[in-house]
């Protein structure tokens, strides 16, 4: 009787065990895991680990970095239009970011996955825009625009000046 008593509550264990991991594994699935993000540099540049570092904080992307000598032939391969060039440039979901690129604008081109949009840049280095910013709080006015496959452009977001913090 005894041993008829132990083996139910070893069978009740794995019952339970088991009933758990099917319940469980939903709820684990629907955790979403970091989107890998890939950010060419060039070695000597300071802001582009900031940027970097603020993309890995934010928790929505695994940064890897990748030195390179080039980054001219970076972008050319990539299609980033010369005159919206900036110091860095990123892979991310299929798009290109060049740039000091908001985090909520790549939250918000990841989710449009808009097919006809290559990637969207914050030209220049904007100061006060993400990894450029002042101690002041200033920023200067700046637009994230959206590079078209076909050609085209338009303005992604608008960020206006700022005279320091608000």
């Amino acid at each position: 009787m005894t041993r008829l008593v132990r083996s139910f509550a070893s069978d009740r264990r794995m019952f339970l065990a088991g009933a758990l991991v099917l319940v469980a594994t939903p709820a684990l699935a629907q955790v979403p895991s970091a989107t890998p993000m890939l950010v060419w540099r060039d070695a000597g540049c300071g802001c582009c680990v900031a940027w970097s570092e603020q993309m890995r904080r934010s928790g929505r992307f695994s940064i890897t970095v990748q030195n390179v000598p080039d980054m001219g032939a970076v972008k050319r391969r990539l299609g980033v239009p010369a005159d919206l060039a900036s110091c860095h440039t990123t892979e991310v979901g299929g798009f290109v970011v060049e740039g000091h690129v908001p985090l909520a604008d790549i939250v918000r081109l990841l989710s449009a996955q808009n097919a006809v949009i290559g990637g969207i840049a914050a030209p220049g280095m904007p100061v006060g825009s993400p990894g450029m910013e002042v101690s002041s709080g200033r920023r200067d006015a700046f637009d994230v625009i959206a590079f078209h496959r076909t050609g085209s452009r338009s303005v992604f977001a608008r960020y206006p000046a700022l005279d320091g913090p608000n």
